[in-house]
């Protein structure tokens, strides 16, 4: 197969420059109140859900209320899962409209579509206010050994995705903008709903770059965790990596995995699939990544798509391992054999082939996982199922 063509990411420097301007803000603990929310973007209306008890009591008394309105806000959010404020019948009539006069909405999006692979696997795609699209997935998993289960969501931070890595279908459904931290947590109670159980596992690998829009990503992370109990070390934040942005994570000393989508044990091949690469050498990179795990104590999981005759090499294997004893200590490669996308020149790899490159990379004492493909008849690859229904933005969707 002839090596994949750069793809031209003009929007690139202009997103950086405006995710540093957005991350420098992100300087909320994973412990304290999530700062107010700001009016989302395309929407007109502020969102309760993601709010904390005491900013919601802290509402409640600001709208000439007693605090303890506030804590019934937040039943009706994170036990009862009230879409809207209409449907707040624990408080007040004049709360409720004392609420929706000062612009405040619940927080909850429509199903716009949903569909679910021969495995279980159920992505979803939710209508937001301005009537862009934006998948989750959540994927369960049975542990017959320990006679328990697990939900894992999928969430996604964007609306597209700027950095159009070659091989991904978000990128090539254009980028709209970031999510609000609502928009974020909805996904999850989405799920919940949907398979009526539980989520024990959050992973931000959906649609978008989670670094690029830190500071939602934080305060949805927060909310999972604190008002949906869901542990830290349940949860993990990809990056494809973007200057300046791993470490402004490290200081934040979350629990939580990084992943770092790696894709390549070189800069040069690096940049033909993850064109973004190009203003993140690769040696700068696993220097913050080294700095990472030292600072937190944290392992960092590095994300490595296996493509056909692109990077599946006995040879990219050995250079991998080559290059993650720079790293230090602290890490772990976790192989993803490519799920087809339509359109797309890569291919999948022959099972021997993976089970070479992890052979190769055991051989030279590193922590490798293949990991399971899930939902393949149920386009379950990022950003698949959402390009199927909205590559631009909608100006009207029958729900």
């Amino acid at each position: 197969m002839a090596a994949p063509q750069h793809v031209r990411a003009a929007p690139l420097a202009r997103a950086l420059r405006a995710s540093a301007t957005a991350t420098a803000t992100a300087t909320v603990s994973a412990s304290a109140p999530a700062p107010a929310p700001i009016k989302s973007q395309g929407t007109s209306r502020r969102a309760l859900l993601g709010l904390s008890e005491p900013q919601l009591r802290q509402l409640a008394l600001d709208l000439g209320e007693e605090s303890y309105r506030g804590k019934q806000l937040h039943d009706l959010l994170y036990k009862s899962r009230a879409k809207q404020i209409q449907d707040f019948n624990h408080v007040p009539k004049a709360f409720r409209e004392a609420l929706l006069g000062a612009g405040w909405s619940a927080g909850r999006s429509p199903v716009h579509h949903a569909v679910t692979a021969s495995d279980g696997t159920t992505k979803i795609l939710l209508k937001l206010e301005d009537n862009r699209l934006i998948e989750t997935v959540g994927i369960p998993v049975d542990d017959d050994n320990k006679g328990s289960s697990r939900l894992t969501a999928c969430v996604s931070s964007q609306v597209g995705c700027p950095l159009r890595c070659s091989f991904c279908a978000t990128g090539k459904g254009g980028f709209a903008r970031n999510l609000q931290p609502n928009e974020i947590v909805e996904q999850v109670l989405a799920i919940e709903e949907t398979f009526k159980q539980r989520v024990t596992n959050v992973v931000f690998m959906g649609m978008g770059e989670p670094m690029m829009n830190l500071k939602s990503v934080l305060e949805a992370h927060r909310c999972f965790n604190k008002e949906l109990k869901i542990g830290q070390r349940m949860m993990t934040i990809s990056t494809v990596g973007v200057p300046n942005t791993i470490k402004m994570l490290a200081s934040h000393k979350l629990q939580s995995t990084l992943a770092v989508s790696l894709h390549a044990p070189n800069q040069k091949l690096r940049e033909t699939i993850v064109p973004s690469a190009k203003s993140y050498p690769l040696g700068a990179l696993m220097d913050d990544c080294k700095n990472y795990f030292l600072e937190t104590g944290r392992r960092v999981s590095f994300e490595y798509t296996l493509l056909a005759g692109i990077n599946d090499e006995k040879e990219h294997a050995e250079e991998l391992a080559e290059l993650l004893r720079t790293c230090g200590g602290g890490y772990h490669v976790n192989l993803i054999p490519y799920n087809p996308i339509e359109g797309s020149e890569y291919k999948r790899p022959y099972r021997k082939v993976v089970q070479a490159f992890v052979d190769a990379l055991e051989a030279r004492k590193i922590t490798v996982s293949v990991r399971q493909t899930r939902g393949l008849d149920a386009n379950a690859a990022c950003g698949q199922l959402r390009n199927e229904f909205q590559k631009n933005p909608l100006l009207a969707i029958e729900a």
